[in-house]
């Protein structure tokens, strides 16, 4: 549990940074930086969010940054990975969620599809990514840190 709390800090962290850099233009609308608007892909792979210079960087940054612990201990295994990429999902999730509740340009009632057009799909009052993410990140958690059937099993 404290490692999901810990997760969660880091997530408030950044949300905060976001918070600073992007102000009320979410999804880096306002950032001086490159977009590509509407491809196939993106509907696909992005929830049809334009791809941005920022978001191409920043995306991969969080990845290898949650990787870094394996790099550390020299280790890799399959739960691990679960666990890394559970986390990934998780730290998304709820930063992406804090961006909106703790951004003085939004807070909770501004929490709807209509004072947020980059996230188009929406289910259950919130961003269909935000069901996906705790279904599959909670998922691949739950496996990461379930025992194995190895040290269960008697010697």
């Amino acid at each position: 549990m404290a490692y999901i709390g810990w997760v969660c800090l880091l997530a408030f962290f950044f949300a905060n940074v976001e918070i600073q850099i992007e102000g009320a233009q979410g999804w880096a609308a306002g950032l001086p930086t490159w977009r590509i608007e509407q491809h196939w892909l993106l509907d696909l792979f992005w929830g049809g969010r334009p791809m941005t210079g920022y978001h191409a960087w920043v995306f991969p940054f969080m990845l290898l940054f949650f990787h870094l612990p394996a790099f550390w201990a020299w280790q890799w295994n399959l739960r691990l990975e679960a666990r890394i990429l559970g986390s990934v999902m998780l730290f998304w999730l709820v930063e992406d969620f804090l961006w909106f509740v703790i951004n003085p340009a939004f807070g909770w009632e501004r929490f709807t599809p209509a004072h947020i057009p980059w996230h188009k799909s929406w289910t259950l009052g919130m961003p269909t990514d935000y069901v996906t993410f705790t279904i599959v990140g909670g998922a691949l958690l739950w496996w990461s840190f379930r025992p194995s059937s190895r040290a269960a099993a008697p010697n």
